[in-house]
């Protein structure tokens, strides 16, 4: 298992340098050149060489991509002299909007994309898998068809719609919920989860269609393995075939799958942030891509790798948990 971890962190490694490298090279192609909208309009030949020496733009690609590489281990200096500028470890370099540094803002803004994520994970999971096992155990009756039509249709609506339509039913008709707004945890857990509760409901419905009908299909199709039949002849309860030998086998897929989608919304949910107003990761990456923010573009790029590729190692290692089999 410890030579198992280690070659796929070996392999995670070499995926995060590649999407770097990816991405790197995708800005230094663009026509757009970040010193210049810096200056600013009334900008002297000087002053342009001067930033884009402190930006680092008058080095070779290779080596601009190797000092940001290095960077994020070990902190770099950024320009020289009077313009001198050190960036601490993890140095992911600096807004050229804001000057911040990037790594700060992502940290800032990693709490609202977390809470958001984990909640939203909670539900569709709740949702999805109760109504997927329960439309499985049922197969071909009048549940077993409503929910998979329900989870169709709710599979149908873009997030942008079914958000609408939960602000104005439960905000603006009903007045049950506020506007959402984030709360700190630590601050009010009570005002943190019913700030939340929208942007919620809001990915669950997507993401729960989604997980039932993969769970349903998972399920009916481990239902029928020999092994299944050989628990039910020997007189085991329902219940215990159900759980501890169709659910566990049955999972698996939907392990990936969620493995997948969490890495993906813990870096940040673009339009679920946009239409709450949410601080988060996503809405930060939405304005860099307006403005042409290039290190905070590459640093959410990297974020968004690094947790996919960390939650797909964490689901590999839960098979081994959930189905026994997987440890041969």
């Amino acid at each position: 298992m410890i030579l198992y971890i280690g070659r796929r962190l070996l392999a995670v490694t070499g995926v995060l340098l590649a999407v770097a490298a990816v991405t790197f090279t995708i800005f230094y192609v663009l026509p757009s050149d970040p010193a210049a909208a810096a200056c600013g309009k009334s900008c002297s030949a000087q002053r342009l060489t001067a930033i884009r020496a402190h930006m680092g733009l008058d080095q070779p690609l290779w080596r601009q991509f190797a000092d940001f590489v290095t960077g994020i281990f070990t902190g770099r200096t950024m320009g020289s002299g009077s313009y001198a500028l050190r960036c601490e470890f993890p140095c992911l370099g600096y807004s050229y909007e804001s000057s911040e540094a990037v790594w700060d803002l992502l940290m800032d803004r990693m709490p609202v994309s977390a809470s958001l994520a984990l909640g939203a994970a909670v539900l569709w999971l709740l949702l999805g898998l109760g109504a997927g096992i329960t439309a499985a155990l049922r197969k071909d009756t009048l549940t077993d068809r409503a929910l998979m039509v329900g989870a169709v249709a709710a599979a149908s609506l873009p997030v942008y719609f079914t958000s609408m339509m939960l602000i104005y039913g439960l905000i603006r008709v009903a007045g049950l919920l506020p506007y959402p707004s984030y709360v700190p945890f630590g601050h009010d857990p009570l005002d943190w989860a019913s700030n939340l509760l929208l942007p919620w409901l809001a990915l669950a419905v997507l993401y729960a269609a989604m997980y039932a009908r993969q769970s349903r299909g998972s399920m009916i199709e481990t239902m029928a393995e020999p092994y299944i039949r050989t628990a039910r002849a020997k007189g085991l309860p329902r219940r215990t075939v159900v759980v501890k030998h169709g659910l566990r086998a049955g999972m698996t897929p939907v392990l990936t799958l969620f493995g997948m989608d969490l890495g993906g919304l813990l870096a940040g949910a673009v339009i679920t942030e946009s239409i709450f107003g949410l601080p988060g990761v996503g809405r930060l990456f939405y304005g860099a891509l307006s403005t042409g923010d290039q290190p905070v573009i590459l640093g959410v790029t990297l974020l968004a790798a690094a947790f996919i590729v960390a939650a797909n190692l964490a689901v590999d290692l839960l098979y081994a948990v959930v189905d026994p089999r997987v440890r041969y």
